[in-house]
C-alpha cells in the first residue's frame, strides 16, 4: 500500500518510518517547548498542536520540496514535517538572533521558503487566501508546484475562508485545503459553531471533491491528501481534506482548559497518532522495538541540540530593532 502511495521510495519501511520518525519529532519539539515555556524561557505566547501530529506528517510527506505549506498560529507541527529547521525553530522561541526572524516573530511567524513553508501566521483563516496566491503564481509560471493550507474548523466560518475557496474553484488552482479539526476553536467546541457534522461537505458548494480522514492515522491522511496533491498538480483544481483529530492542550500553554470535559482533561492521550502507529503499523513494516527505542533516542537528542542551541544563541541588539522595518 505505502508503494503505491509514494512511488518515489523505494522500501515500503523506509517510508513508515519516516512518518513515524517525524511525528516522534513533532512530538518531541512541542514537549519540549511546553517545559522551556513553563520554566520561563519563552517570551509571548506558544500554541501546541500535541496530538495532531498525524495530520503535519501525513499531509507534507504527501508534498514535494517545491511545494508550498501555508500554517496556522498552531504551526510548529507543520513547519517541522515540511522541513524546517528544529535549532532555527526553537532559537525563534526564544526570541534569539539566531531564530528565522532573528528573535523577531516568535511561535506564531516561523518561515522558510527554502523549503516551501511560506510562513505562520496568527490571522484566523489567513493560511487559505496566502495559499491561493502561491497556488496561482504556481499555475501562472506552470512550474506544476502545489500549495497546501493547514486551518482548523474554527477558522472555517471565516468568510476569507470562503472567498479562497471560492476562487481557488473557479480558476481551478493547485491547492489543497487541508482542515485540522481538532474539536475547539480556542475555547469553543466544535457543536457550538458549525452547524454540520464534517467542514468536508462544504466543498460540494464550490464544486471540487471533500473527504474526510481518521487524523489519528498517518496512513490514511498520508493516502487521501496524496491523491488531493496529485488531482491539484495535473490541473484538477482544489480539494477539502478534513481530518478529524484531537487537541491535547488547551487553546495557549497554560490554558485552564475549564470548557473540557473532566474525561477529556484526566485522559487526553486516548487518542494519540503515535501510539496508534505502533500499535498498528509496526509490525507491518518491520519496524522493530529496537527500532522504536532507537527513533526515540534520535528524535530526543534531535531536540535537545535545539534546545541547547537556542540557549546559546544571543537576543538582538536593540539598535537593530528597525531592521527590516518597512513601513514606519
Amino acid at each position: 500500500m505505502i508503494r503505491e502511495m509514494c512511488p518515489d521510495i523505494d522500501d515500503n519501511s523506509i517510508l513508515a518510518k519516516k512518518l513515524y520518525h517525524n511525528m516522534l519529532l513533532i512530538r518531541g519539539f512541542e514537549t519540549a517547548a511546553a517545559k522551556q515555556y513553563r520554566d520561563g524561557s519563552m517570551p509571548g505566547f506558544i500554541h501546541l498542536s500535541l496530538g495532531q501530529e498525524a495530520c503535519a506528517v501525513g499531509a507534507c510527506l504527501a508534498l514535494k520540496k517545491e511545494d508550498y505549506i501555508t500554517s496556522t498560529h498552531r504551526g510548529h507541527g507543520h513547519c517541522l514535517a515540511k522541513g524546517a529547521d528544529p535549532k532555527l525553530m526553537m532559537a525563534e522561541l526564544f526570541g534569539k538572533s539566531d531564530g528565522y526572524c532573528k528573535g523577531r516573530g516568535g511561535s506564531m511567524h516561523i518561515a522558510d521558503p527554502s523549503v516551501g513553508v511560506l510562513g505562520a501566521n496568527g490571522i484566523v483563516g489567513q493560511s487559505l487566501p496566502l495559499a491561493v496566491g502561491a497556488a496561482l503564481t504556481a499555475q501562472v509560471k506552470g512550474n506544476s508546484s502545489v500549495a497546501l493550507a493547514f486551518f482548523g474548523e474554527g477558522a472555517s466560518g471565516a468568510g476569507v475562508v470562503h472567498e479562497a475557496m471560492n476562487i481557488a474553484a473557479i480558476w481551478s488552482l493547485p491547492v489543497v485545503f487541508f482542515c485540522e479539526a481538532n474539536r475547539y476553536a480556542e475555547l469553543s467546541p466544535y457543536e457550538t459553531h458549525c452547524p454540520i457534522d464534517k467542514i468536508s461537505q462544504r466543498a460540494t458548494s464550490y464544486g471540487f471533491p471533500g473527504v474526510t480522514v481518521n487524523g489519528e492515522d498517518v496512513m490514511e491522511v498520508y493516502r487521501e491528501t496524496e491523491k488531493a496533491v496529485a488531482r491539484a498538480r495535473n490541473g484538477k483544481g482544489p480539494t477539502l481534506v478534513e481530518a478529524k483529530t484531537m487537541r491535547w492542550s488547551g487553546h495557549y500553554e497554560g490554558d485552564p482548559q475549564k470548557y473540557k470535559s473532566a474525561a477529556e482533561l484526566e485522559n487526553p492521550q486516548s487518542f494519540d497518532p503515535v501510539s496508534f502507529f505502533e500499535k498498528n503499523y509496526s509490525a507491518d513494516y518491520g519496524i522493530s522495538a529496537s527500532d522504536i527505542r532507537t527513533t526515540y533516542a534520535r528524535t530526543e537528542k534531535i531536540i535537545k541540540d535545539a534546545v541547547i542551541f537556542a540557549e546559546k544563541s544571543s537576543l538582538s541588539p536593540s539598535k537593530n530593532i528597525f531592521n527590516d522595518v518597512y513601513a514606519p
